[in-house]
């Protein structure tokens, strides 16, 4: 597995800490305070007590070692910039970078770290999305205006064929996965049949899959 650094152990940094730990990475975790340092120290593979405005001190973090640094400075944002600028001098190649406003992204882009993150939004985006379509369990934009869906097979369309389910879009969205129980089945054909509690991959453009939506309520 992959080693992490992440920069700043607020409410954001140490979820996505933990969340690396609990996939099985190991996470060096940074922060200036002592005491949240120190409240951490247990469940990190590493905490380091760093005030990362210092260049001279982020040089002690062996950042090489790390597949990728995540910069998750809370409001601070000249903190988080004179941070990012310093790891961009240090040679950090894939480096993330919460932003906390339209200012703060603007600078950071102009920076060239490899993705800015607004956590605030992305999840209420997700929410929003959530409450508009709850039959859509989870989504990932991929570009281009395309998504992935995963879809939860309710008793309504139990036992229907996937070609009856998607009818004159067939050929305009790709089933990409059908997960049941324990049993996964990648690229089911037209002829596969859905059972109630099967969660569905498919991929296709926004327009297109909220148009099936009144098919799968």
């Amino acid at each position: 597995m992959a080693h992490f650094t992440v920069i700043g152990l607020g409410r954001f940094g140490i979820t996505a800490s933990l969340e690396l730990i609990h996939m099985g990475h190991s996470v060096t975790g940074v922060d200036c305070s002592e005491k949240i340092a120190t409240q951490y120290a247990e469940e990190l593979t590493q905490t380091v007590i760093c005030d990362s405005t210092d260049e001279r001190a982020l040089k002690e973090l062996s950042l090489s070692e790390s597949e990728a640094v995540l910069v998750a400075i809370g409001e601070d944002m000249e903190a988080s910039l004179l941070t990012t600028l310093h790891l961009k001098n240090l040679g950090v190649k894939h480096l993330w970078v919460k932003a906390n406003n339209a200012a703060h992204h603007t600078i950071l882009s102009k920076l060239g770290v490899s993705k800015i993150i607004h956590p605030e939004e992305e999840m209420g985006i997700r929410v929003a999305q959530a409450l508009n379509y709850p039959m859509v369990s989870d989504y990932i934009a991929i570009g281009h205006g395309y998504y992935v869906v995963e879809i939860e097979v309710i008793e309504r369309i139990d036992n229907m064929s996937l070609g009856e389910l998607l009818n004159d879009k067939i050929h305009i969205i790709e089933s990409l996965l059908v997960k049941r129980e324990q049993d996964l089945f990648p690229k089911p054909n037209d002829k596969f049949i859905l059972h109630s509690g099967d969660i569905l991959l498919l991929c296709g453009t926004r327009a297109v899959l909220k148009s099936l939506a009144p098919r799968l309520v």
